[in-house]
Protein backbone atom coordinates (compact mmCIF):
# COMPACT_ATOMS: atom_id res chain seq x y z
CA UNK A 1 0.00 0.00 0.00
CA UNK A 2 1.37 2.96 -1.16
CA UNK A 3 2.09 5.63 1.49
CA UNK A 4 2.78 9.70 1.08
CA UNK A 5 3.78 11.46 4.46
CA UNK A 6 4.55 15.06 4.12
CA UNK A 7 6.48 17.56 5.84
CA UNK A 8 8.37 20.90 6.38
CA UNK A 9 5.39 23.22 6.70
CA UNK A 10 5.46 26.07 8.95
CA UNK A 11 5.27 29.79 9.01
CA UNK A 12 7.38 32.20 7.12
CA UNK A 13 7.76 35.50 6.13
CA UNK A 14 6.92 37.15 2.53
CA UNK A 15 10.14 36.55 0.65
CA UNK A 16 11.05 33.71 2.52
CA UNK A 17 11.90 30.20 1.94
CA UNK A 18 10.44 26.66 2.75
CA UNK A 19 11.26 22.57 1.66
CA UNK A 20 8.76 20.62 1.61
CA UNK A 21 9.22 16.87 1.55
CA UNK A 22 7.09 14.35 0.82
CA UNK A 23 8.63 10.58 2.00
CA UNK A 24 7.25 7.55 -0.23
CA UNK A 25 6.45 3.89 0.56
CA UNK A 26 4.96 0.62 0.15
CA UNK A 27 5.89 1.03 -4.11
CA UNK A 28 8.63 1.35 -6.68
CA UNK A 29 7.63 4.03 -7.93
CA UNK A 30 9.05 3.92 -11.44
CA UNK A 31 6.15 4.40 -13.29
CA UNK A 32 4.91 7.15 -11.41
CA UNK A 33 4.18 10.67 -11.67
CA UNK A 34 4.54 12.69 -8.31
CA UNK A 35 3.07 16.17 -7.82
CA UNK A 36 2.79 18.87 -4.83
CA UNK A 37 -0.89 20.68 -5.17
CA UNK A 38 -2.07 23.36 -2.64
CA UNK A 39 -5.74 23.96 -1.63
CA UNK A 40 -7.27 26.78 0.50
CA UNK A 41 -10.54 26.57 2.56
CA UNK A 42 -13.33 27.31 0.23
CA UNK A 43 -11.58 26.54 -3.49
CA UNK A 44 -10.19 23.96 -5.36
CA UNK A 45 -7.07 21.92 -4.95
CA UNK A 46 -4.69 23.71 -7.44
CA UNK A 47 -2.06 22.08 -8.93
CA UNK A 48 2.09 23.63 -8.15
CA UNK A 49 4.22 21.48 -9.62
CA UNK A 50 5.14 17.13 -10.71
CA UNK A 51 7.90 15.45 -11.55
CA UNK A 52 8.53 12.38 -13.58
CA UNK A 53 10.16 9.75 -10.88
CA UNK A 54 12.22 7.91 -13.80
CA UNK A 55 13.17 10.66 -16.11
CA UNK A 56 13.28 14.03 -13.38
CA UNK A 57 11.50 15.81 -16.03
CA UNK A 58 9.63 18.80 -14.21
CA UNK A 59 6.04 20.65 -14.77
CA UNK A 60 5.15 23.97 -12.75
CA UNK A 61 1.95 26.08 -12.36
CA UNK A 62 3.10 29.79 -13.94
CA UNK A 63 2.13 30.82 -10.50
CA UNK A 64 4.97 29.50 -9.09
CA UNK A 65 7.50 29.06 -11.74
CA UNK A 66 11.28 30.19 -11.21
CA UNK A 67 10.33 30.43 -7.48
CA UNK A 68 9.62 26.59 -6.46
CA UNK A 69 11.86 23.92 -7.58
CA UNK A 70 10.45 20.19 -6.79
CA UNK A 71 13.04 17.25 -7.18
CA UNK A 72 13.33 13.74 -6.14
CA UNK A 73 15.46 11.23 -4.62
CA UNK A 74 14.97 7.44 -5.85
CA UNK A 75 17.52 5.72 -3.37
CA UNK A 76 15.25 7.75 -0.78
CA UNK A 77 12.00 7.72 -2.00
CA UNK A 78 11.62 11.32 -1.45
CA UNK A 79 10.07 14.11 -3.24
CA UNK A 80 10.76 17.79 -2.26
CA UNK A 81 9.55 20.95 -2.78
CA UNK A 82 11.62 23.87 -2.60
CA UNK A 83 10.11 27.18 -2.20
CA UNK A 84 11.73 30.34 -2.48
CA UNK A 85 10.80 34.27 -2.52
CA UNK A 86 7.07 33.07 -1.19
CA UNK A 87 4.13 35.23 -1.38
CA UNK A 88 1.02 35.57 1.29
CA UNK A 89 -1.37 33.86 -1.77
CA UNK A 90 1.05 30.86 -1.70
CA UNK A 91 -0.65 30.11 1.90
CA UNK A 92 -2.04 26.64 1.81
CA UNK A 93 -2.42 23.32 2.94
CA UNK A 94 0.06 21.15 0.49
CA UNK A 95 -0.09 18.07 -0.65
CA UNK A 96 1.98 15.36 -2.16
CA UNK A 97 0.17 12.84 -4.54
CA UNK A 98 1.28 10.01 -6.69
CA UNK A 99 0.17 8.82 -10.09
CA UNK A 100 0.66 5.87 -11.50
CA UNK A 101 -1.16 6.46 -14.27
CA UNK A 102 0.48 5.87 -18.06
CA UNK A 103 2.14 8.96 -19.55
CA UNK A 104 0.33 8.77 -22.33
CA UNK A 105 -3.30 8.99 -21.19
CA UNK A 106 -2.91 11.03 -17.86
CA UNK A 107 -2.03 15.15 -16.85
CA UNK A 108 0.04 15.28 -14.36
CA UNK A 109 -1.54 18.74 -13.89
CA UNK A 110 -5.00 16.95 -13.03
CA UNK A 111 -5.30 16.72 -9.43
CA UNK A 112 -8.32 13.83 -10.24
CA UNK A 113 -5.40 11.51 -12.11
CA UNK A 114 -3.68 10.78 -8.51
CA UNK A 115 -4.24 7.66 -7.09
CA UNK A 116 -2.77 8.57 -3.73
CA UNK A 117 -2.30 11.45 -1.20
CA UNK A 118 -0.32 12.44 1.81
CA UNK A 119 -2.21 13.96 4.54
CA UNK A 120 -0.87 17.50 3.64
CA UNK A 121 1.65 20.51 5.49
CA UNK A 122 0.36 23.93 6.47
CA UNK A 123 2.38 26.58 4.97
CA UNK A 124 1.43 30.07 6.57
CA UNK A 125 3.09 32.62 4.88
CA UNK A 126 2.78 36.50 6.54
CA UNK A 127 2.58 39.89 5.05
Amino acid sequence: QVQLVESGGGLVQAGGSLRLSCAASGGTFSNYAMGWFRQVPGKEREFVAAINWSHGNTYYADSVKSRFAISRDTAKKMVYLQMNSLKPEDTAVYYCGANSRPWYSTSYYNGNDYNYWGQGTQVTVSS
